[in-house]
């Protein structure tokens, strides 16, 4: 059964009565969740609140029914968030196959997830320092019991909520793509950088690697954001530019389908970043509020330096600075003060909004690369920040209720007197960014040239030229005429003898 701390008796008076809802109780080991649960009957309880075989003494309801509905919001940023995102985003013959590039990721992005990678990412394998051992994670054993004891959840919900996290993952990826790879290219790609990439990072910071407990990344600024942003801009490099034409002209084709995706993503954040301690807890609800003050200030931010800059209010534009605040707050949503959060969002909306719309278009070293949705600036420069910025504005109170005490070093802004340890976290936030910069380029590259062997990366010129017909047999908009033969119109035609009756024109 459970372990109780030998003051617990004297602690609290209901213990001798009810051991298990005393207050003071705390829970040190879980049992199996197939036990036998005779003696609850004499509970003072409500029944739908009594354990029983199908929901075990620790298992939370209430935790177990957030974490879903969390997961569930992760999921509907990805599908339909950034289906529909990245369908309007681009220009019209693009369309289909945008869209569908997020589709595909997202549905093989599960299996690779439960069949090997998540216990690559969260699992254990001797004292591996990257990685952990590839296997499934589909026993009934292991998805129906309690996940650790810091949570009161089984293992199926934390599987689930981390797959989508990875798969959101690999579509921000392929923001940088769009326009020009091979179909067939990214269909290897997906799952080769799931586990030679992803996998690595997740485990080196969430897991049991070496950089475990030493980088503040509440929900992912550097395993996800950080990932996405230098893998795309590196996949980009090696698949090469879009078509001339497109790289000059890529209107976007549904402005307003634009917003929808977009509203996918802000609202479905609540749960990318609320569902991160695992419960419905405290933390939860700060990093919800924090994570809504960050990007609404965000993207207030970068409309008004696009109009006192370029004099007119982008829609666009506001996307991106929304996209920019939500990816700046996640690496410390639930571990700052809101007050934090709205300077955050102030830096979140001016950092990359420069490095995007100034830098990009003076620096050589950019334009040689064709990023085609600036994913590198909406997300690496924007999750770097972030992670940059929680290390500077992370409160030691807050640290503790999420991780415990004495896990992380405060921030530097609370290091109060004692700068070392602040300073230190500061450097773990920066080596941290390095790593994972620094392997993702790597192994893209690698993945790009492996793949570039079997497949060609870039579609062919006439594939280019043509868009989605030429790649899928199917286009967009199905707008009256397209793909049809245009009908004769029809003619009135007089009879000879009236012809001849009517007066010949002068």
């Amino acid at each position: 059964m459970f372990h109780v701390k030998e003051n617990s008796k004297n602690a609290c008076p209901l213990y001798s009565k009810h051991p298990q809802v005393c207050p003071k109780f705390q829970r040190r080991e879980f049992p199996s969740p197939f036990m036998s649960f005779e003696g609850y009957q004499s509970w003072s309880l409500p029944s739908g609140l009594v354990p029983d075989e199908a929901s075990p003494e620790w298992l939370s309801k209430g935790d177990n029914a957030w974490e879903l509905t969390a997961t569930s919001f992760v999921g509907l940023q990805s599908v339909p968030g950034l289906v529909i995102l990245y369908g309007s985003m681009v220009k019209k013959k693009w369309a289909v196959n945008s869209a569908f590039m997020a589709l595909y990721a997202f549905a093989a992005a599960l299996l690779c997830w439960v069949l090997w990678a998540h216990q690559m990412s969260f699992g254990y394998y001797k004292n591996s320092p990257l990685v952990g051992k590839p296997v499934n994670s589909l026993s009934n054993v292991f998805l129906l019991g309690p996940t650790h004891v810091h949570s009161m959840l089984p293992n199926a919900d934390y599987v689930f909520y981390q797959f989508a996290f990875a798969a959101i993952t690999v579509i921000l990826l392929a923001g940088s793509l769009l326009g020009r790879m091979n179909f067939y290219a990214w269909m290897i790609f997906v799952p080769l950088w799931l586990t030679f990439s992803y996998s690595v990072g997740a485990f080196t910071i969430w897991g049991y690697g070496f950089l475990q407990h030493k980088i503040i990344d509440y929900a992912g600024g550097y395993v996800i954001h950080l990932s996405s942003g230098v893998a795309g801009f590196t996949a980009a490099y090696w698949v090469g530019p879009r078509h001339s034409h497109d790289r000059q002209h890529f209107p976007p084709n549904n402005i307003i389908q634009i917003l929808g995706g977009a509203g996918f993503l802000w609202l479905g954040w609540t749960g990318f970043n609320g569902g991160s301690p695992l419960s419905a807890g405290l933390v939860t609800s700060l990093a919800v509020i924090n994570t809504h003050i960050c990007t609404a200030t965000s993207l207030l931010v970068w409309l008004a330096l696009d109009m006192a800059v370029y004099k007119k209010s982008s829609v666009i534009g506001a996307v991106q600075g929304m996209i920019t605040g939500l990816v700046c707050i996640t690496p410390g949503a639930g571990l700052v003060d809101p007050w934090a959060a709205a300077l955050m969002g102030v830096m979140s909306g001016s950092i990359p909004w420069y490095t995007m719309m100034n830098l990009h278009r003076k620096s050589a070293f950019f334009q040689s690369v064709d990023d085609t949705l600036g994913v590198f600036h909406t997300h690496a420069v924007a999750g770097v920040l972030g992670g940059l910025l929680s290390g500077l504005f992370a409160k030691p109170k807050l640290l503790n209720l999420m991780y415990g005490n004495d896990v992380y070093g405060p921030g530097l802004l609370h290091s109060r007197g004692h700068i070392h340890p602040g300073l230190k976290q500061m450097a773990y936030q920066f080596v941290g960014a390095v790593f994972i910069a620094a392997w993702n380029a790597v192994v893209t590259s690698i993945i790009c040239l492996v793949i570039s062997r079997i497949v060609n990366l870039r579609m062919d010129e006439e594939a280019l030229e043509v868009g989605d017909d030429a790649v899928h047999g199917e286009e967009a908009y199905a707008l009256w005429g397209d793909g049809e033969r245009m009908p004769k119109p029809r003619r009135l035609r007089i009879p000879l003898i009236c012809r001849r009756l009517m007066p010949t024109p002068v």
